[in-house]
């Protein structure tokens, strides 16, 4: 997510917010460890900041299909979720909301998501493989 242009400080806030949000999950990613420490990790800093965090899209598996399995819950609670253990290869990609979390989807396309309260979203995305002794990111 890059701000274009002449973008507000609430906007830029909340573009930075987010980036901060994958950052403290990512130091939450160990071998061993739980998806549920980068869930909450990254909900709670969204939420000391104002925000929320879309709770029905999360981020993905990456292997052989498209958004595989397992589901990357971004407002898990610590020690729950799936075992991290090396070789996972997964993306963190919270949408944190300046209003609500709720959300739907565009019938006309049924893709496009939209808050019900219209107001901004903003979502960064990384790709992360568990590693023996950490992580490494593959995309970002």
């Amino acid at each position: 997510m890059f701000c274009i242009g002449n973008v507000s400080p609430e906007k830029k806030k909340l573009v930075d917010v987010v980036k901060e949000c994958i950052e403290l999950g990512l130091a939450q990613i160990k071998p061993w460890g739980f998806l549920g420490d980068m869930g909450q990790a990254v909900n709670e800093h969204a939420m000391s900041n104002g925000y929320t965090v879309v709770q029905e899209i999360g981020g993905h598996g990456i292997g052989l299909q498209f958004h595989e399995e397992p589901w990357i819950s971004h407002v898990s609670k610590k020690r729950t979720e799936m075992l991290l253990v090396p070789g996972m290869v997964f993306t963190i990609e919270p949408i944190v909301n300046m209003g609500t979390e709720e959300i739907f989807v565009d019938d006309n396309d049924g893709w496009t998501v939209y808050t019900t309260d219209g107001l901004p979203s903003a979502q960064w995305e990384v790709m992360v493989l568990v590693t023996n002794d950490g992580y490494e990111i593959l995309a970002y």
